[in-house]
């Protein structure tokens, strides 16, 4: 899928060294958040005298606990799995690319969107998703009721369709082979059920209704899982297929061979085998306790949803990891796979369904005759008042003020992945990891005159007052001097106003096709024609040849005869003729990122000329 990627290796140094700097910096700045709130708030807290009238309420239903608390570990995971650092550079090529590949066109083509917008600015990308998963897992471990801990539920929900939709490509839903072993309708997916649990009114989790409505909505996905686990000729049946593994013991082999711990291999490979060598009665098994364990939670009483949620969790256990191989190894592992938040919801069901809410001690009541300025009845407006703030704050507890900078790490984490969204082009940092850092000099740029495509004489001297962006291109190249000419190209887009006060300079590095028949052709093809501050000089041999030494271009013909290769450079020169920077200038990979990035270069560097003019 074109742009998908950015062509880089995951374990680039450069992007992986810009991907740890970007997460201690902002970690260094979540930190200073969490101690100015936490001084501030030692600073307003009003302890309430001893002795002052408490009001009851009940304690937290324990399946919107059990949700809270464990989707709330999982997101914290989730986000330590994200810092990993191939994650910045391979999430989009080895992850989200392969899940999409066998999905119909249109969700490839939703998923290519997401994975571009990725690819074009890697380390922002993975830093925000670190921050928003660690920030929802603590939103949701810090508030265990009330309007905080909804909408943490909410934004877990959110979050979750955000993911299940474009990292997961809707779980593969779309896809032929979905089965539940693999981890069908997606993991996201349970974290969205989860959230959206957690954000319903704590008095839907009063009665044990919500408790029976999950797990039979619950049972019959699990019955219908078994339905399309029996499918004939979808290949689970056959442990080997025409001497080679069938669609079970294939995937279990797969996942034997991503990089973990030598004794999980071998047991999972050991486990690939067996399904090889008894591929029916494995499959048979299968959908023998899905179809059991559906129709017990469709039943909902008593005496079998609990032996029937044991089987389901011992299932749940076996297939995370003998089958999924638990989802977290190899480096680019994002979460640990569907099982566990399947066992997630079905424990929260059923504990809905057979614990009453315990009655505790809670917050204590206003004095009589003394209004609470912060109470239920007042309006949004009244609220926001300086005196019930500084009530608010008063009287906020620990999980409150953890809560608030929850929600300061997900903006800390959004807001750079949006503000790089607000560039057209991709971050420089691809074309560093491509070529390296820019060489800084200092020394006048060596003098020459040579014919544009126009046919004018054109002195490098009669540029001054302008940044000159200048490299060296062969007309009929048919490599990397296109891919270099279209960079040029799209950095006078990015350039905006400023354009023209910059010129955008190419010299001819092929002295055997020096005729100006030859630039013009190459502007046509590479749509430079009509690109204003866009000059391609030429000249014959003897002009040429000292242009070459004087900036260190070395060339020789190819072996085809007709295209030279040559060293791929570009140089900037400041308003008053000087060298600035020399950039290696090899486009590498030639992906839509990587040439949106060497334009940024470019861009960048002449707009920091012109600034400081």
């Amino acid at each position: 899928m074109p742009g998908m990627n950015s062509g880089l290796n995951i374990d680039d140094p450069t992007v992986v060294a810009a991907f740890r700097a970007a997460l201690l910096h902002q970690m260094l700045i979540i930190l200073a958040v969490f101690a100015v709130l936490s001084v501030a708030w030692v600073a307003l807290r009003q302890p309430r005298p001893a002795g002052e009238g408490t009001r009851v309420v009940a304690a937290e239903p324990a399946g919107r606990r059990v949700l809270r608390i464990g989707f709330g570990l999982l997101w914290l995971l989730d986000g330590l799995l994200q810092a990993q650092p191939g994650m910045a550079a391979g999430l989009p090529s080895r992850v989200i690319e392969p899940t999409a590949a066998s999905s119909p066109s249109w969700v490839q083509h939703l998923v290519n969107w997401a994975a571009t917008t990725w690819s074009y600015h890697p380390v922002q990308a993975g830093a925000a998703t670190v921050w928003i998963q660690a920030g929802i897992g603590l939103w949701l471990l810090a508030a265990p009721r009330g309007a905080a801990s909804r909408l943490a539920g909410l934004a877990s929900a959110g979050w979750g369709l955000v993911v299940w939709v474009f990292g997961e490509s809707f779980g593969g839903i779309f896809a032929p082979g979905l089965t539940w072993l693999f981890g069908a309708p997606g993991a996201a997916l349970a974290y969205c059920a989860a959230g959206a649990l957690i954000a319903l009114p704590e008095r839907s989790w009063r009665t044990p209704r919500l408790g029976r409505a999950v797990l039979a909505g619950f049972g019959l996905f699990l019955a219908g899982m078994a339905v399309l686990q029996a499918w004939p000729g979808r290949g689970f049946w056959q442990g080997l297929s025409g001497g080679r593994p069938g669609t079970l013991a294939g995937m279990i082999q797969t996942m034997a061979q991503t990089a973990q711990p030598r004794f999980i291999s071998h047991l999972v490979s050991g486990f690939g085998a067996f399904a090889g060598r008894h591929g029916f009665a494995v499959n048979l098994a299968i959908v023998v306790a899905l179809g059991i364990i559906g129709v017990a939670f469709i039943l909902g009483r008593r005496p079998v949803t609990r032996p029937a949620l044991a089987a389901f969790g011992v299932l749940c256990l076996a297939d995370w990891v003998l089958i999924e191989d638990m989802g977290i190894f190899g480096g680019l592992g994002t979460d640990p796979n569907s099982m566990i938040p399947m066992a997630l919801l079905a424990a929260g069901g059923y504990l809905a369904v057979t614990r009453a809410p315990a009655a505790v001690a809670a917050a204590p009541e206003p004095e009589a005759g003394r209004a609470d300025s912060t109470g239920p009845g007042m309006s949004w407006r009244d609220r926001l008042r300086p005196d019930a703030l500084r009530q608010s704050a008063a009287t906020a507890s620990i999980g409150t003020v953890i809560s608030a900078g929850a929600v300061g790490v997900i903006v800390l984490g959004a807001a750079p992945m949006a503000a790089a969204q607000a560039s057209p082009a991709a971050s420089p940092i691809l074309a560093q990891a491509v070529d390296g850092d820019s060489s800084a000099i200092d020394s006048p740029a060596p003098a020459f005159t040579l014919t544009d495509q126009r046919g004018r004489q054109v002195p490098l001297s009669g540029l001054r007052g302008k940044v000159v962006l200048l490299t060296f291109l062969d007309p009929v190249c048919v490599t990397d001097c296109p891919l270099i000419a279209q960079e040029f190209r799209q950095a006078g887009q990015l350039l905006g106003g400023n354009a023209g006060r910059v010129e955008l300079v190419a010299v001819d590095v092929n002295p055997l096709y020096n005729e100006l028949a030859y630039t013009q052709a190459f502007d046509r093809q590479e749509g430079l024609a009509d690109v204003p501050d866009w000059l391609y000089l030429t000249g014959d041999p003897g002009r040429l040849r000292p242009v070459y030494r004087a900036y260190g271009i070395a060339s020789q013909t190819s072996p085809g005869g007709a295209m030279l290769a040559h060293n791929d450079v570009a140089f900037v020169i400041d308003q008053a003729g000087h060298l600035r920077q020399e950039l290696n200038f090899d486009p590498g990979p030639g992906t839509a990122a990587t040439k949106s990035s060497f334009a940024a270069e470019l861009a960048d560097a002449a707009t920091r000329l012109l600034r400081a003019s």
